[in-house]
């Protein structure tokens, strides 16, 4: 593997690593957002990847002298799960992981496929010690701060006692990423009473409450994900994918529907063009895009997982997010807080 070049960020600012290989649109819209990430964010990135290609990818934006390459000759393809991780092992993001591994970067982000990219952060970067199983988490566009979501495809399935550390595991994530300093965790279920849902949801509603460091408020149902009742969500990695993946296309529904009623009159478009700025913003504040992407709590570095879709803008907010995780120190808050958890209480 090709030595890192220099950091082109600020002084002792390490880099954060880019598969430029993963993703629907790599390398082009990955090398696109490294170079947004660089120079409208201050964000020092390495792409790692085939060289010839993203050299010709960067020197398009002239930008050959500002973002290194780290050499990947292989990468996973978006349809591959979690055993091309053992299949390619000198691929695109077992590289970064690598990289981050050993201290050349400071955290991971791919566009690449899900399954691939937590199978290869768990092999090459591990669990962190007294964490069982790393969640994704998202945050989702609630007001006036975002609700985090987890175990968002990770771990489709799971027991009680997994929920009770993915809700150590999202407080911890809230508390870095969103600065909130005792936030409120829901258990997603069909019901808000204590006795609804199947037994997992049972018993890890009688662990939740009687466990110390969690707020637990209880039971959520679906209509409450985007109304910020609570701060963090928990649920198994079946359910809570469900439920995001239901909420991205309801989201985009509606904007579709809300497009063809504006081009249906004269009028109707006129009133479109005097909120246009609202919905523009309205349009980004639910763009998952904007937020980033996912986070693969739990292991031993910062991984942040892009919509595999992501452009230039996503791949520069994901970018950015990993830095700020990267530097809010995540992975030793989650160290921190599992380590404080009594032995009596720790039931995993």
């Amino acid at each position: 593997m090709d030595r890192v070049a220099p950091d082109p960020g600020p002084v002792g600012a390490l880099p954060v690593a880019l598969d430029a290989m993963g993703g629907d649109n790599a390398p082009g819209e990955i090398v696109a957002g490294a170079v947004q990430a660089v120079r409208e964010r201050g964000i020092p990135v390495v792409l790692v990847g085939q060289p010839r290609l993203l050299y010709e990818a960067l020197a398009a934006y002239d930008a050959t002298a500002e973002i290194p390459i780290v050499r990947a000759e292989e990468a996973l393809a978006m349809d591959e799960g979690a055993l091309a991780s053992l299949r390619r092992p000198r691929s695109s993001i077992a590289v970064a992981c690598h990289l981050l591994r050993r201290g050349d970067a400071s955290a991971v982000v791919s566009a690449g496929s899900t399954a691939g990219v937590v199978a290869t952060g768990k092999l090459r970067l591990r669990g962190q010690h007294g964490v069982g199983r790393p969640a994704i988490a998202v945050t989702l566009p609630t007001r006036p701060t975002p609700t985090v979501l987890l175990d968002a495809g990770a771990n489709a399935d799971a027991k009680p006692e997994m929920l009770v550390q993915f809700a150590h595991l999202g407080v911890a994530f809230a508390q870095t990423a969103l600065d909130l300093p005792r936030p409120r965790v829901g258990l997603l279920t069909i019901g808000s009473e204590a006795e609804k849902g199947n037994k997992l949801i049972k018993r890890a509603h009688e662990l939740l409450s009687g466990t110390p460091g969690i707020d637990f408020d209880g039971n959520i149902e679906g209509h409450d994900l985007l109304t910020g009742r609570v701060d963090v969500v928990v649920a198994d990695g079946f359910t809570g994918n469900v439920a995001l993946k239901t909420l991205e296309g309801s989201i985009r529904y509606a904007f579709g529907q809300f497009r063809e009623t504006i081009e249906e009159s004269a009028v109707a478009r006129f009133g479109g063009m005097l909120q246009r700025p609202r919905l523009r913003e309205l349009y980004r504040r639910l763009d998952p895009e904007a937020h980033g992407g996912a986070v693969l709590l739990g292991l031993n570095g910062t991984v942040v997982i892009a919509h595999g879709s992501s452009r230039a803008g996503g791949v520069a907010a994901a970018c950015e997010l990993a830095a700020r995780l990267a530097a809010g120190e995540i992975v030793t808050r989650i160290g921190e807080r599992i380590a404080s958890i009594p032995r009596s209480h720790r039931l995993w």
